[in-house]
């Protein structure tokens, strides 16, 4: 098993207050969750009106899925003209990476 996270910092365009910022951040979210099946989430700068992290979360059999499914993401985020991607960042975990623990003992713990 494979999961998969992608953290997107996004500078938003013509924005000028934290309504407006939800009225365009809440399709965003919700086509991507929509559209790929994913977990995502408005992850910061909550008090900053044009600027936006958003992450998104995915759990696969492998890790090439997972590569593929953020990757689709990232472009349906960049292909917004109203937002510009200021950087993302991606990381994987496998169920190998729990330093040792098995999935059960790491949520005990």
């Amino acid at each position: 098993m494979w999961i998969g996270s992608l953290t997107l910092d996004i500078l938003l365009g013509n924005v000028h207050s934290l309504k407006e910022k939800r009225s365009v951040v809440r399709p965003v979210v919700a086509e991507l969750r929509r559209r790929f099946v994913v977990s995502v989430a408005e992850t910061g700068s909550h008090d900053l009106h044009r600027r936006v992290e958003i992450g998104v979360a995915v759990v696969a059999a492998d890790r090439a899925h997972c590569a593929d499914v953020l990757s689709a993401c990232e472009d349906l985020v960049a292909g917004r003209p109203e937002l510009e991607i200021l950087s993302a960042r991606v990381r994987y975990l496998s169920d190998q990476d729990a330093d040792g623990m098995t999935c059960s003992e790491t949520a005990l713990s």
